[in-house]
Formats: structure tokens, sequence, C-alpha cells
């Protein structure tokens, strides 16, 4: 409703949005009797950790600054007549990984798991990790194929000119 006062109150230049904005579901704020600004009326729906899952779509750069600074409220602004989703701000991802953390296993059950490891032994020793040792293979099997002998047409045996080959020895 401040939102709706504010664009009256702005006058003719702004009767489009007033027009967009009255399409939306109006929400009831604490600001009935005396309307404030339009940010403000926003950041205080969204002040106690946004509990209606409110998206904020401005193009006021202060309001999207101060907004990016909470954890989980979704951020849209329009570029080119494409209303574009934000990125979450790093607030918000460090508040989801917090919460995902706590969420595994609680703090208390993390501290009776250590103390039980360390009871029963289990606990990770660092000087004793073992390195796996590397055993010698046997040779490669395609390499111990016998060779095939190459076809040569009739009547015409191989030349002397080809030399010999000759096998190597390994030594193992």
């Amino acid at each position: 409703r401040c939102v709706l006062k504010e664009l009256e109150s702005l006058g003719k230049a702004l009767y489009g949005a007033k027009l967009i904005a009255q399409r939306f579901q109006l929400r009831n704020c604490s600001h009935h009797k005396d309307p404030v600004s339009g940010s403000a009326c926003l950041l205080s729906m969204i002040e106690e950790g946004n509990p209606h899952h409110f998206f904020i779509a401005t193009q006021d750069q202060d309001l999207a600054n101060k907004v990016k600074k909470k954890a989980g409220i979704p951020l849209l602004f329009i570029i080119q007549n494409t209303m574009v989703l934000d990125k979450p701000s790093p607030k918000s991802l460090a508040f989801v990984q917090k919460l995902q953390m706590n969420q595994l296993v609680p703090e208390h059950q993390k501290e009776s798991i250590v103390q039980l490891k360390e009871k029963e032994g289990l606990a990770k020793q660092e000087g004793a990790k073992r390195r796996k040792r590397k055993r010698a293979g046997g040779p490669n099997p395609l390499s111990c194929l016998k060779k095939k002998k190459k076809k040569t047409q009739e009547g015409q045996e191989p030349s002397a000119e080809k030399k010999k080959r000759r096998k190597r020895k390994r030594n193992r």
C-alpha cells in the first residue's frame, strides 16, 4: 500500500507503473495511517527473516544493496525489457551452507562423536599414513603375441635385402 501511495504522489510520470502495481496482490503493512516511502516499507516487510518468502523487484540500487545484505531474499530487476533474477548474495550462500551443516548433525551430537572416537582410539592420527606399494606387474600381454607372417605374392620370395630381425632379451 505504501508503494501505491508513493506512486500516486509522484504524479502522471509514473501512471503506467501505478497501473502495473495495482494488478498485484496487496500485502498489509504496519504503515496504514502514515505511509512511508516504498523502499522503507519493503525493507520493513522483510525485516524479520522474510517469513512470507517475498521477492524484491526493484531498479533502485540503494534498495538492492540493502536487500543483498540480508540473507534469503531473492532480488529481481529489469534489463532491456527482460526480468532477471539476480544471483544469490554471498550472505545468502553462507546462510544456506550454515543451515545445511546444522541440519545434517546437530552440534551436541558432533561433540559426543568426537569424544567417543577419542575414547575408543579411533581419532585421526596424522603420522600413521601409509603409502600403498606398487607391485611389479608382468609383461604387457599384447607384446607377447607371436608376430604374424606377411603374405607374399605367389612366385616371389621375400627379398634377401630385408634384414633379419633379432629378438631382444629382456632383463628382469
